[in-house]
This record gives C-alpha cells, sequence and structure tokens, in this order.
C-alpha cells in the first residue's frame, strides 16, 4: 500500500500533470464568462436584431402540449435547436479566444527563439588544433 501510494504522489505532482489540472479549472471557469458573454450581452443584441426572443426558444415543435381524453398531461414533444445554435455560438467565440491566445504566446515563443543565443566555447578538436598550430608557430619562430 506504501509503493502504491507514493507511486501515485509522483504521478500527482508532476509539473505536466498539475499543469494540466490548472488549466482546466481555468477552462471551466473561462466558459462560464463566455456563456455569459453570450446569453447576457450578444443574444439580447440579436434578439433586437431579429425581433424576437433570440435563438434560445427556437423550436419545431412536433406533438403540442395539451390533455388527452383520460385528463392526462400530455408534454409538449419538441427539436429545439436554438439552444443548439446559441451553443455553436459559444463554441465559435471560445475556440476564436484560444485562437487568439496561442497565436500571442507562440509570438513570444518565436522572439524567444530568435534571440541569439550565446556563441558556444571552441570544440576540444579546435582547442587541439589551435595548441598545435600556436606549437608549431613557435617552433617556426625559435628557428629563425
Amino acid at each position: 500500500m506504501g509503493k502504491f501510494l507514493s507511486d501515485f504522489k509522483e504521478f500527482a505532482m508532476k509539473g505536466n500533470i498539475v499543469d494540466m489540472a490548472v488549466g482546466v479549472i481555468i477552462g471551466g471557469a473561462f466558459g462560464k464568462i463566455v456563456t455569459s458573454l453570450v446569453n447576457d450581452i450578444i443574444m439580447p443584441v440579436v434578439s433586437l436584431a431579429t425581433g424576437g426572443d433570440g435563438y434560445k426558444n427556437l423550436k419545431k415543435v412536433i406533438t403540442e402540449a395539451g390533455v388527452d381524453e383520460n385528463g392526462n398531461a400530455i408534454e409538449e414533444v419538441a427539436i429545439n435547436y436554438g439552444v443548439f445554435i446559441q451553443n455553436i455560438v459559444d463554441f465559435l467565440i471560445i475556440a476564436f479566444c484560444i485562437f487568439v491566445a496561442l497565436r500571442v504566446i507562440m509570438k513570444f515563443k518565436k522572439k524567444e527563439e530568435e534571440a541569439p543565443a550565446a556563441p558556444a566555447g571552441p570544440s576540444a578538436e579546435e582547442t587541439l588544433l589551435t595548441e598545435i598550430r600556436d606549437l608549431l608557430k613557435q617552433d617556426v619562430d625559435s628557428k629563425k
């Protein structure tokens, strides 16, 4: 049991797992913000433009609600395509925001990559060849 817990602790504390958890939490909060943006700001403007109640209440009624001959209530059966349209709008806004965020991140990474790296020191072979050259030069100079 101790080995299992230590393995689990090692797994849970890996950097990428923690980063992923933070991303999921922020993503959930971001989803709520975008849903509020669509429901509370964009759709009221759309409803003013369309002269109706926006997309949320658009539906195709298959069976009307009512009461049957025995007095039992019959629920309405409808295809709520307005909710589907609203979810598509939510998705498009979230996808656009993620696209913009990733584009900004990629620009920062590209600038980091474009920055000139510090010149690398000479390799062992170059150092050895330089020493041999210097020794040969000293030998030639001493014979003159």
